[in-house]
């Protein structure tokens, strides 16, 4: 699946998300498919709990122990998040999500910080991190300049007298 159909499907699913269909196409899905473009898969892997909640990791900063993030891990490959860290339990699911679906999730659900994308199959170090705080403010951005710059629905030419 492409990313313009991914986000035709977001699209049209906006306002059972709560997101108004101009908003969706003027605002987010120009900045999902801007992250998603530098990503470099179509679909991830995303681990699950029993309760259809996505596993979150909380990462602490070395240098600050009281500073955390929750997390995301986004895979490459099935194999890839069926071996992470050696996890091995029958309650976790594995599935597949296209990425603009992922990204959308992240700029919606506040009790996630980061997406980590695990890009290159078999190598944890090949990582990208997009942060919600960095979506919802591209977001912001663009629903600004929408306010400001509201389309212009008239066709009369501004010099004519």
């Amino acid at each position: 699946m492409y990313l313009d159909e991914q986000l035709e499907i977001l699209i049209h699913e906006a306002p059972q998300q709560g997101v108004p269909i101009p908003v969706m196409e003027k605002a987010v899905a120009p900045t999902l498919k801007l992250f998603a473009s530098q990503l470099q898969h179509e679909k991830y892997y995303v681990l699950q709990g029993k309760n259809r909640s996505w596993m979150m990791t909380t990462l602490s900063n070395r240098k600050n122990p009281k500073e955390e993030k929750r997390v995301i891990y986004a895979f490459a490959t099935k194999k890839d998040a069926e071996t992470f860290q050696g996890i091995i339990n029958p309650e976790i699911r594995i599935i597949s999500i296209p990425v603009t679906h992922l990204l959308f999730q992240l700029f919606s659900v506040e009790s996630i910080d980061s997406i980590i994308f695990l890009e290159v199959p078999g190598n944890e170090e090949q990582q990208a991190e997009i942060s919600r705080a960095k979506l919802q403010n591209i977001i912001q951005q663009q629903l600004r300049r929408l306010t400001l710059n509201p389309p212009n629905n008239n066709n009369i030419p501004p010099n004519l007298a």
